[in-house]
This record gives C-alpha cells, structure tokens and sequence, in this order.
C-alpha cells in the first residue's frame, strides 16, 4: 500500500487581517478505519493549516464522512494517527478536542424547540451550559438567527415542525455558538433552496473567517466547493487523490482521476457524492 503525500501552500484570503500563516495545524498520517472487511479509510494522508478552509469532494463511498467521524473523535481509527497542533488525538474523547461538527442529518434534540433566550433550545444549551445570562444569549443569538434565516416563527417549534431546510439552518446556528478550534461540516447545504444556498455559503465564510476556524467541509457540490475553497482535497477509495487549489486542480490535475472528477462536474455530468 501507498501513502499520499499532500502538497502544503500558503494561501490568503481575500482581507490581509485574516491571512492563512504556513502553520500545520491538523495531521492525518496513515489513517485507516475499516467496518468488517470494508476499508473505509485506507492510509490517509493530509496536512491542514491552521486557519485554512479545507473542502474534500469525491465519489459516494470513497471516505468522505468517516474520515470527518475520525477526526471528531466519533469513530476510533484501526491504524494511524490524527494530530491537532502536533499534539496526538486518538485518545481524546470527544467533548475535549475542541471539534465541532456539522451533521448532515442535523442531529438536533428532538424534545427542544428551536431558541428561548429564558430556556434551554437547540440555539441556547451550548450558551446555558457557559452560564450566559439571558439578555447575553439574545444580543448574540437574535441576529445570528435573522443574518442565517432562523425566522422568528420558527423559534417556538420543535425540530419536527421545521422543514429540511429550516433544520439544517438551526444545526449552523447551534455549532456558531460554539467556540470549536476545527469546525466539520458534513453537506451543511444539502437541503437549502438555491435562493438561501449563496446566502448560507456567504455566512458559513463570514463565520470562519471572524472565528479564525479551521474549516474541513465535505460536499457533492463541486461550485460550493470551488467557492469556498482555500484548497480541495479529493478523496479516492479511502486516501487523498490531490489536495490543491481550486484553480490548480483544474489547470493541473495530477491524475487521470482528477482530471476526470472535474471534467465530468464542469459537463454537467455530476454523479451523487456522500
């Protein structure tokens, strides 16, 4: 077996004030999870800098979601290590390294309703558990929920009142109220009208830009992607094909594979990613 060894570039982003330093912050070195005789990730290699807006695209099955439920600390790797500013995590629960994720299914708690600065909701537990007083909690809370389309009718009901849509907008909301060092995002955009789509991806960069995070986002929407992107790692049975930049990926992709990944997404030919 082979591993990948990934490229690392400086890169910026468009204000001077939130520039990328040349700084690894997180570390996958021949990580590998395998589910019975199904090697869902084999080998991986990947270096992300600190601060960086990394997006991983690539066919249905090749890795994608397991290797964020790696890096979260929701699945534990059969072989190799994952390191956040060079400190070994494997051990790590959960709660403690300091990694936020975004489900594709939401996972939001059923028996909540959506935000009452006086209550424990969805919005608000994350807040209630730092001891913020209520007036705190709806400075804060209130125009987060207007700039990401919580409207206020929604803030009374539970997660089974809401549209696709209108959970996926609470679950960003709730993981903005966290204070993560690496923020996850599983297709945060799946259920989002076209309209709301630019606005939410507009949100998703303002907050990890305002927050300095360091943003791993999966999705099957190349556009997205390339929109996002400081660099995109394509993923391949399991490994990283190429992890580059957008533009670089198309100019000089370097495999046949990831010539084709973005030929056939550039034709329209867009097969359905996980």
């Amino acid at each position: 077996m082979t591993s990948t060894r990934c490229r690392i570039v400086i890169l910026s982003f468009a204000s001077p004030s939130t520039s990328i330093r040349d700084v690894i912050f997180l570390v996958l070195r021949n990580l590998t999870k395998k589910f019975g005789s199904v090697v869902a990730v084999n080998r991986a290699n990947l270096d992300v800098n600190e601060g960086e807006f990394l997006v991983i695209v690539g066919e249905s099955g090749c890795g994608k979601t397991t290797t964020l439920r790696l890096i979260a600390g929701l699945e534990i790797p059969d072989e190799g290590t994952i390191f956040v500013n060079g400190v070994p995590v494997n051990e790590v629960p959960v709660g403690r390294r300091g990694v936020q994720m975004i489900f594709q299914n939401y996972a939001l708690w059923p028996h909540m309703k959506v935000f009452d600065e006086r209550a424990y909701t969805n919005l608000t537990l994350p807040l209630k558990i730092k001891k913020w007083s209520k007036e705190r909690i709806g400075d804060f809370l209130r125009p987060l929920a207007q700039r990401i389309g919580i409207e206020k009718s929604f803030f009374q009901r539970k997660p089974s009142e809401l549209s696709g849509g209108q959970q996926q907008r609470v679950a960003l909301g709730r993981a903005m109220t966290t204070s993560p060092r690496i923020l996850l995002m599983d297709e945060p955009l799946s259920n989002i009208d076209p309209p709301n789509r630019l606005k939410m991806r507009g949100e998703i960069m303002k907050f990890h830009r305002e927050n300095r995070l360091t943003t791993i986002y999966v999705t099957h929407n190349l556009a997205d992607g390339v929109a996002l992107a400081d660099r995109i790692a394509v993923m391949r049975d399991g490994a990283f094909e190429q992890v580059e930049a957008p533009e670089n990926l198309m100019r000089q992709p370097a495999t046949a594979y990831v010539a084709d990944f973005f030929r056939a997404e550039q034709l329209g030919h867009r097969a359905t990613y996980s």
